[in-house]
């Protein structure tokens, strides 16, 4: 009996440290990619300044994009005066390695940084708790910016879920088969990575730019925006992208990107997707939602 013990647990440990290299695989929010830098508080006004942009202002240059990236910049500048918190149901897949996965599901709760000057005084706070599929199913995450050594509280589901782990957000464990890091993840880093690609396709022709009004997203009446651009270029993200914008909360809600076809008569080729279901904003969140010893986690 005790070798059987033995064995189980031994045999426990070792699917628990197998799957954590698995850990990370939805923190996302659709921000730049592992190698890219992060992208920080102040990036989208000076990238802005820089192209003669100003927050909250119509845009003065031409451009086929410049409808779209105003639309950014507008919930941009209200989600930082609005919006301390949210929850939703996080449905996210994005390709690695040449291999899309399936879709995984996760309650996630955020709350946002706040600063005044260089000081944080609000840290970016992140909590997720896979729902599907089977495979990361009870895994549950906290991250909390400059707490826990920076690191990522981690547990798996199942028998594993006894053992809580810490986890560098930016090493190779945290990272393998990912293109993103926590350090990314959340809606405002989402519309500052959506300036920040904006900005940089204005430097270049070849955007076709659609804007779709009263388009039903779940509950939600959305203005979508669609981006191509026809050629494959070294300097542009993506081959068609959409942004689903949420009228009532002025917030993106889901997020869609697409590679060029492999081949002439191909079709464009689905490279990654983030979606928000469910958002709720400023629903109180406190630091005992980002607190591994909250009673109603399954942390150890």
């Amino acid at each position: 009996m005790r070798r059987q013990l033995l064995h189980h647990t031994t045999s426990g440990l070792r699917q628990a440290f197998g799957m954590l290299a698995m850990t990370v695989s939805m923190f996302a929010t659709m921000d730049c990619q592992a190698e890219d830098t992060l992208v920080t508080a102040a990036a989208p006004e000076a990238l802005i300044a820089a192209n003669n942009v100003s927050l909250g202002r119509p845009l003065t240059a031409e451009h086929p994009i410049d409808s779209a990236l105003q639309i950014a910049v507008n919930s941009l500048n209200h989600v930082r005066s609005n919006v301390n918190d949210y929850t939703a149901v996080f449905v996210k897949r994005c390709r690695v390695d040449g291999e899309l996965p399936p879709l995984q599901f996760a309650k996630l709760k955020i709350k946002n940084r706040r600063t005044e000057g260089q000081d944080i005084v609000q840290p970016l706070s992140v909590y997720l708790d896979f729902i599907q599929p089977k495979a990361v199913k009870g895994r549950e995450v906290i991250w909390v910016e400059n707490k826990n050594d920076g690191k990522l509280l981690v547990h798996q589901g199942g028998l594993a879920s006894f053992l809580t782990v810490k986890v560098d957000p930016d090493g190779p464990l945290a990272m393998r088969g990912q293109r993103y890091s926590v350090r990314q993840i959340g809606i405002e880093n989402l519309l500052r990575q959506i300036i920040q690609t904006g900005l940089n396709d204005r430097k270049y022709g070849d955007c076709q730019v659609a804007i779709r009004k009263n388009v039903k997203f779940g509950d939600s009446m959305c203005t979508v925006i669609e981006i191509e651009h026809a050629e494959k270029a070294d300097h542009f993200r993506f081959h068609r992208a959409q942004v689903f914008f949420d009228d009532q909360l002025q917030m993106p809600v889901r997020y869609k990107a697409w590679t060029w076809p492999t081949s002439a008569d191909g079709e464009p080729v689905l490279d990654e997707e983030y979606n928000y279901m469910r958002l709720q904003v400023n629903v109180g969140l406190e630091e005992e939602d980002f607190d591994q010893s909250n009673p109603s986690y399954r942390f150890h």
